[in-house]
């Protein structure tokens, strides 16, 4: 399922996925595949996620259904 939110949330604070991979540690690559839903963040990389984009892990993570 893809992280609409996520994405959301970042262009919201005008970042690039390069941009918030240089902020979290990771690779643009990264960014791209947790978006897509294709790769399954650690707890620690989605706490620096939110860090950076001012959120909170339910704001980003949390599937409402």
């Amino acid at each position: 399922m893809k992280n609409i939110k996520l994405k959301m949330a970042r262009v919201e604070h005008d970042l690039s996925q390069e941009e918030l991979a240089r902020k979290t540690g990771v690779s643009r690559q990264t960014i791209g595949l947790i978006e897509l839903g294709k790769y399954n963040p650690t707890l620690s990389l989605c706490l620096a996620i939110c860090k950076a984009l001012d959120k909170t892990l339910d704001d980003l993570f949390w599937n409402e259904s």
